[in-house]
């Protein structure tokens, strides 16, 4: 039995937009707006054009390994198992903190709803919500997914239409500003913003594990990875461009975690307020509880593998056959989490997981196709070298908390990693 090939370069750039999200740029907007001082649409920018590079990576390393379709198994085959297993560990972050950042950002939006109810009893409420979607087996469906999307991208329209409205009626519009402001810009500001900004574009990876079910694979995987990263870097540099403008420089949020939709509140009223919160939340809903099931049943993979313990991550409930331990882990550590860290620390904790996984794919399309590849073209050099620089640039401006949280968990995968090949 083998999958069928009936997906067409449309069908994957549409799967790959769903995959992201159209509103991906919504919910980080204030941490990239926090760690910048504005400046979003510039860190997008720059951030997409990190992706474009490591998209060309992953759709040239999709021909290599056409059925695998990961960053563990890039790095592994093309530079070293203990780099493939050191990339897999900090990819294993990204799905740990996903599901964090999703039950912190939903909680923050909860309360600008009902105000009277503690962010704390959001917190523990949408880390149960999550943990009991997943133990119960529901997930969305692709039918779901659909339909969420037209909505999202009904609601983005709403969204720039009352902007567009509310900025030409300000006469003291500043349009450069956005870009530009030299009141706050600095290189380190920039820099800092650019590495949240990197949260925008996870998932575009994704497209790479269909090669199975994707008509002529070797052409199309790596168009339609470049063409997702292209469309959600411009609609997002819109979404975030229209933001800045409507909100006044140097006028503090009332919830910097939600404050693209107090933006939006700002042009379109109390009602597209509503509408887009909830709206958010239905999606992130979504998303975190994906993202849970997926780290638990990497985490089960794991397990199975003997890579971690097997009687705790590799065992299955025997009635719903999910990784229920696993599931309620990463229950527990949204909840606790959730309470200790901030939405903007935890995006960039993923990152720091994510970069290192992008310069991983970055280097082994550079070994493969020029160091050991038959054409040294500057086709083959320029697009890996651009990709490993600028990921490496923007994970070292992540702050210092999440430099010193994700080394120390890179540190105690390499420390397991040992002491498992001397037992």
């Amino acid at each position: 039995m083998e999958l069928k090939r009936t997906l067409t370069l449309s069908q994957l750039i549409v799967m790959g937009i769903i995959f992201v999200q159209p509103t991906a740029p919504m919910p980080p907007y204030g941490a990239i707006h926090a760690a910048g001082e504005g400046h979003v649409v510039s860190a997008v920018l720059i951030a997409m054009f990190a992706m474009l590079c490591t998209a060309i990576s992953y759709g040239r390393m999709a021909r290599v390994y056409p059925a695998a379709g990961s960053a563990y198994t890039y790095v592994a085959g093309e530079v070293h198992p203990i780099a493939g297993y050191l990339t897999g560990w900090s990819m294993l972050l990204d799905y740990v903190v996903n599901p964090l950042i999703c039950t912190i950002w939903c909680a923050s939006a909860a309360r600008d709803l009902v105000p009277s109810i503690p962010g704390g009893v959001w917190i523990v409420f949408f880390a149960l919500l999550f943990t009991a979607m997943n133990l119960r087996g529901i997930q969305s469906t692709a039918r779901t997914n659909q339909i969420l999307t037209a909505a999202m991208g009904a609601i983005i329209v709403w969204t720039l239409a009352a902007c567009l409205r509310y900025v030409l009626n300000d006469a003291g519009a500043q349009w450069l500003r956005p870009f530009y402001d030299p009141a706050t810009f600095t290189w380190g500001r920039l820099s800092a913003a650019s590495s949240v900004a990197v949260l925008t574009y996870i998932g575009f990876d994704a497209i790479s594990t269909l090669s199975e079910e994707v008509q002529d694979p070797r052409r199309n995987i790596l168009l339609a990875t470049v063409w997702v990263c292209l469309i959600i870097g411009v609609l997002s540099a819109v979404q975030v461009y229209a933001a800045q403008m409507v909100w006044p420089a140097g006028e503090p949020y009332p919830n910097i975690d939600t404050a693209y939709i107090h933006a939006a509140g700002r042009a379109g009223g109390p009602l597209l307020f509503q509408v887009l919160t909830l709206t958010l939340v239905v999606a992130t809903v979504g998303s975190g509880s994906g993202a849970q099931l997926a780290g638990a049943r990497l985490l089960y993979g794991m397990g199975r593998d003997n890579s971690l313990p097997r009687s705790i991550f590799g065992s299955l409930h025997p009635k719903t056959l999910i990784p229920a331990n696993n599931v309620i882990l990463i229950g527990v550590l949204c909840a606790v989490g959730g309470f200790l860290m901030s939405y903007q620390i935890g995006a960039e904790l993923l990152n720091f997981g994510a970069l290192i996984g992008f310069m991983g794919v970055n280097l082994s399309a550079l070994l493969r196709y020029w160091v050991r590849g038959e054409s040294r073209s500057l086709g083959n050099l320029l697009p890996p070298v651009a990709g490993i620089a600028v990921c490496f640039y923007l994970w070292i401006s992540l702050s210092g908390t999440a430099k010193m949280a994700g080394t120390a968990w890179m540190a105690l995968g390499l420390i397991y990693k040992l002491a498992r090949l001397r037992s």
